[in-house]
């Protein structure tokens, strides 16, 4: 039975994590993940080592205490891409407490992540993703439900929005503009540009939609509420059965299409980085299923030569 975490750990804790919100503007779900994960760490480290460990011998653990904790969460069943995401936030905090002590924490930020099978997305075709946003509009009997429900997929592809973005989109954004500021994760702010199809798409269902949408949230649902995402991945459910696509056909799958058809017509890769609010551009290239081929095309025609 692993020991209570010290205060001084328990503190230190959560000045970083007060760093992270205030400093870095990290998401709350971020942040709720790297509670998890660093506060079971500091309590494995608290039992295996006999005792709440103080801030220096924190900050300058050796590997094999934790090669330890690494096998102790491998022996409960979490896999390899969880514990590496673990082990991120434990490097991250203990690299800001080096930092602040003045310690040295090599061994611990030179551990080497676990080994995993990156999964790629699998964005849909292009006829396939026209298909599934004409499709979505047959799968109600009520003519402004199946507006909105065109509208929320014909944004998700149309201009690659995460489901939360455009369901989190306010009344007071009705009629469209051509460009869309979007706060994303980490309340980081973009620019999207957005398609007239789009807009006709939204202009639609505030036309037909039976709420005041003069305030709060543009999409709602059946009664007047909050749109909940759940009923658009249903309704994409119900349209991928009748259009005879995979399970893998879902509301982020109409995002990463966004992505990939823009790159395979010519776009720039760090404009698309941009438009989908990406902080890294590896992320990108994982969501448009670039090959090392691809990559270097794009050098090769963008980098500006001597």
């Amino acid at each position: 039975m692993s020991l209570a975490i010290s205060p001084a750990a328990r503190a230190a804790l959560e000045q970083w994590l007060d760093h992270l919100r205030v400093l870095d503007g990290v998401a709350a779900n971020t942040l709720k993940a790297y509670t998890a994960d660093v506060s079971g760490y500091l309590a494995f480290m608290a039992g295996h080592r006999g005792g709440g460990e103080g801030l220096a011998a924190l900050a300058t653990l050796p590997h094999a205490d934790l090669r330890a904790w690494m096998a102790h969460e491998r022996g409960r069943g979490v896999a390899a891409r969880s514990l590496a995401r673990s082990l991120s936030a434990v490097k991250g905090f203990t690299g800001w407490l080096a930092e602040r002590e003045g310690l040295d924490a090599t061994a611990v930020l030179s551990t080497r992540s676990p080994k995993f099978r990156r999964k790629l997305p699998r964005p849909l075709a292009e006829d396939d993703a026209r298909a599934m946003i004409s499709t979505v509009a047959d799968q109600s009997t009520e003519d402004w439900i199946a507006a909105r429900d065109q509208a929320v997929v014909t944004l998700l592809y149309g201009c690659g929005l995460r489901i939360s973005e455009a369901l989190g989109l306010p009344a007071a954004a009705q009629p469209l503009p051509e460009v869309l500021r979007i706060t994303g994760k980490g309340d980081k702010q973009r620019l999207v540009p957005v398609l007239p199809a789009a807009r006709a798409a939204v202009a639609r269902y505030a036309a037909l939609c039976p709420f005041d949408l003069t305030s709060g949230v543009l999409f709602r649902g059946a009664r007047g509420g909050p749109l909940n995402p759940r009923q658009i991945a249903l309704v994409m459910e119900r349209a991928r059965n009748a259009l005879g696509l995979p399970a893998t056909a879902t509301p982020h799958a109409m995002r990463h299409s966004f992505a990939t058809h823009l790159l395979n017509a010519g776009g720039d890769l760090r404009a698309i980085q941009e438009l989908l609010g990406h902080a890294s551009l590896s992320t990108t290239q994982a969501y448009t299923a670039v090959d090392s081929a691809r990559l270097m095309e794009v050098y090769a025609r963008s980098h500006p030569r001597a």
